[in-house]
């Protein structure tokens, strides 16, 4: 199983677009390193995407069928 991880940026790390908006800080879902959604500007928002990759991951690992809406 893959590692699902957040990282956190500060300070000048943080992208210019949301340093325009007053954020010091964001969020990314790192998968295996790689980010893979974000810059959250929450870690709310970032542990709730965290929870869909590690449902999806799940969800591919054992070969369940795909949900329908």
């Amino acid at each position: 199983m893959p590692h699902i991880n957040i990282m956190s940026m500060i300070g000048s790390a943080v992208p210019p677009a949301l340093q325009r908006t007053g954020a010091l800080a964001c969020w990314y879902v790192v998968i295996d390193g790689v980010q893979r959604s974000g810059p959250f500007t929450s870690l709310d928002a970032a542990l709730a995407s965290q929870s869909i990759w590690r449902f999806e991951l799940a969800m591919r690992h054992k070969d369940f069928p795909a949900l329908a809406a």
